[in-house]
C-alpha cells in the first residue's frame, strides 16, 4: 500500500510539472507574439490623411502648361459634327468635349474679360481700342499665374508689335483681353514681354524653358472665324494645334489645350469647348453645365489659385475632363 501511495505521488508530481511547463511555454510564445504584433502595421487605413485639403485639387494637379485658343461667334451646333470642319471634329473625337458649355454674355469683349478676370468688369460693348475708355483696374489670371511663379503669354496674330494696343488690319484689340488690364498695358516692360505677336509662338515652343505655363492665343479676324468661314478657322487650327500638341513641353509634361468660342446664339449662348493634350481624357464628353467662369475656375483650381471673383467661385468645375 505504501508503494502504491508513493507511486501516485510521483505521477501527480509529474502531471503538475507538465502542466506548469506547458503553461510557461504558452505564456512565453503568446507573449512574444503579442509583443511582435505591436510593431506590425494595422489593417486600418488612415483615410483622413489621404484626403486633399479643400483648397487643393482633387485630381492630379501636376499640370505644367495650360493654353487657350479663343475663336469667334460660332454656336455649338455649327461646329460639332460639321463635315466642313474635319480637323476640329477629329480633336473632338480624340479628346474631350464639353457639351453643355456657354458663353456668359454678348458681345465679344465682355466674354474675353470674363474668361481672364472672372467678371465682365462693367464692359458691355466691344469698346476698342482700350484707349477709348475701356481699361479696367482689376486682378486677372495673368497676375495670379505670374505671382505663383509660373510664366504666361498672350499670342495675338497680326499684332504689329508687342503690346500693340490699337486696331491694325486683321488685328482687333477687342479679342486681346490683356491690354485692357491697367496693371499690364500701363507697364510697358511687363506688357511687351508678355503680350506678343503670334509669330513668336513657334520659337517659344522649341524648348520647355521658353514655353509658358499659361498662354492665351488670339487668332486674327479671319482665322478666328469672325470675318472668314468656319473652314478657314478649321484650316488655321490644323496648322497651329499640332505645333502645340507635338511640342516638347506638351509631349513630356502634363498639359492642356482648350479651344473655345467667345459666344454663340443670343439665346442659350452655347459654344463648343474642346479640351485636348496629354492631361485631357480621351474619347470623352462632359454634359455638366459650364461656362467661361468655369474654365477660369478650373485653371485656378488645378494650380491652387484662389478664385478671382464670386462668379468664378460659384461656377462649376470642369475637372471631369482631366485624365
Amino acid at each position: 500500500m505504501a508503494r502504491i501511495k508513493k507511486a501516485w505521488r510521483v505521477i501527480i508530481g509529474l502531471l503538475i510539472g507538465a502542466i506548469l511547463l506547458a503553461t510557461a511555454a504558452y505564456l512565453f510564445v503568446n507573449g512574444s507574439l503579442v509583443k511582435h504584433n505591436r510593431h506590425q502595421p494595422t489593417a486600418t487605413v488612415n483615410t483622413t490623411a489621404k484626403q486633399p485639403a479643400k483648397h487643393k485639387p482633387a485630381v492630379a494637379a501636376n499640370i505644367a502648361h495650360i493654353f487657350i485658343i479663343m475663336d469667334e461667334n460660332r454656336p455649338f451646333d455649327t461646329i460639332v459634327g460639321n463635315p466642313a470642319l474635319p480637323f476640329i471634329n477629329s480633336l473632338i473625337n480624340q479628346y474631350s468635349l464639353a457639351t453643355n458649355y456657354s458663353a456668359v454674355t454678348h458681345p465679344s469683349l465682355p466674354n474675353y474679360l470674363a474668361i481672364t478676370s472672372g467678371s465682365t468688369d462693367g464692359i458691355t460693348t466691344d469698346c476698342n481700342p482700350p484707349s477709348a475708355g475701356c481699361i479696367v483696374n482689376v486682378r486677372n489670371i495673368a497676375d495670379q499665374v505670374e505671382q505663383s511663379g509660373r510664366s504666361w503669354k498672350e499670342y495675338a496674330e497680326s499684332m504689329p508689335s508687342p503690346c500693340y494696343a490699337y486696331n491694325s488690319g486683321n488685328y482687333a484689340t477687342k479679342h486681346n483681353p490683356f491690354i485692357y488690364y491697367s496693371d499690364i498695358v500701363n507697364n510697358r516692360q511687363r506688357c511687351s514681354s508678355h503680350v506678343v505677336p503670334f509669330s513668336q509662338l513657334n520659337s517659344d515652343l522649341k524648348s520647355i524653358g521658353t514655353t509658358p505655363n499659361f498662354a492665351f492665343i488670339t487668332p486674327n479676324l479671319c482665322n478666328d472665324m469672325h470675318n472668314c468661314s468656319s473652314a478657314a478657322g478649321d484650316y488655321w487650327l490644323s496648322q497651329t494645334v499640332p505645333q502645340i500638341l507635338d511640342s516638347k513641353a506638351f509631349t513630356t509634361q502634363r498639359s492642356l489645350l482648350i479651344i473655345t468660342w467667345d459666344e454663340g446664339y443670343s439665346g442659350d449662348n452655347q459654344v463648343a469647348t474642346i479640351i485636348a493634350g496629354s492631361a485631357a481624357k480621351r474619347h470623352y464628353q462632359s454634359a455638366q453645365p459650364a461656362n467661361h467662369y468655369s474654365l477660369l475656375h478650373t485653371i485656378e483650381y488645378l494650380w491652387g489659385l484662389p478664385p478671382l471673383t464670386a462668379q468664378v467661385e460659384q461656377a462649376p468645375l470642369m475637372t471631369d475632363v482631366i485624365n
